[in-house]
């Protein structure tokens, strides 16, 4: 394939100004982590200072298990409900495109104060509770991710040889449909997952601490230090979003023979 010059041109200043923008300043930010005392040298100071703080382990986890739930029960809420708006209730997309795109119009403190007192009693008062949060503040963006899968399948096709040979609507669901847009829920599952770790402005204001919370308190303390949290939370979250996707993600398979097998 060859390119004219004026897309090498393109490619070459978008190139220049990805390593500028974004690859410079994180080369940059974990050279200076890794200083030693004082800024001189080069050692894992400055990270087993981080990890031998109070609470980083305790944080780190309320934080990556509140995040999971929310990414579960994200998929289990909008799954469903993004394949009935493509199959039988189409006339009902609009309404749910205009609640999705609610929460990022509402103000934060709006909704977390307003919406704290319709969660069910059995979450009122718990951490739990940020799940839910966490879900609506995702749903903008992994309603838009399933959408978008479920328009590039044949999903009418699919369905129908699906009930044809029997299956009851979840086994269709659950066998069939999910199997085919596997890459769908995978971004919305990484989309929901990453802005649950790292929501800080709604945990801080119903005064929960999780990881993002603590952070702001350790960071204070040391700024070399605050540089190697900051390091950390971006590697940590990239190796969590790459193990994820290794796990997460198969090969996508939509055919009739595939839809009858698995049936069978």
């Amino acid at each position: 394939m060859r390119f004219s010059p004026s897309k090498i041109v393109t490619i070459t200043l978008a190139t220049l100004l990805a390593v500028l923008i974004f690859l410079l300043p994180l080369v940059a930010a974990s050279e200076y982590s890794f200083r030693g005392a004082g800024g001189k040298g080069h050692s894992f100071i400055n990270y087993q200072w981080l990890v031998q703080q109070d609470g980083f382990a305790s944080h780190l986890l309320t934080s990556l298990q509140l995040a999971v739930l929310a990414g579960l029960l994200n998929l289990i809420l909008m799954v469903p409900t993004a394949v009935l708006l493509h199959i039988s209730l189409k006339r009902w997309r609009p309404i749910v495109d205009f609640i999705c795109i609610l929460p990022l119009i509402i103000p934060v403190v709006s909704l977390a104060i307003g919406a704290q007192v319709s969660m069910p009693k059995i979450v009122q008062n718990t951490q739990y509770e940020l799940v839910f949060f966490f879900v609506i503040i995702a749903l903008p963006f992994t309603y838009r991710t399933l959408d978008t899968s479920l328009s590039s399948i044949d999903l009418k096709t699919l369905v129908e040889a699906s009930r044809s040979l029997g299956a009851h609507w979840i086994t269709t669901i659950v066998r069939v449909i999910v199997p085919s847009i596997k890459g769908g829920i995978t971004g919305a599952l990484f989309l929901s997952f990453a802005l649950s770790l790292g929501e800080f402005t709604i945990t801080s204001l119903l005064h929960w601490d999780t990881f993002p919370t603590w952070t702001v308190v350790a960071a204070q303390q040391n700024i070399l230090g605050a540089i190697a949290l900051s390091v950390f939370s971006f590697v940590g979250a990239v190796l969590l979003m790459i193990i994820i996707s290794t796990f997460a993600v198969r090969k996508r398979s939509a055919s009739i023979s595939h839809i009858e097998e698995v049936i069978a």
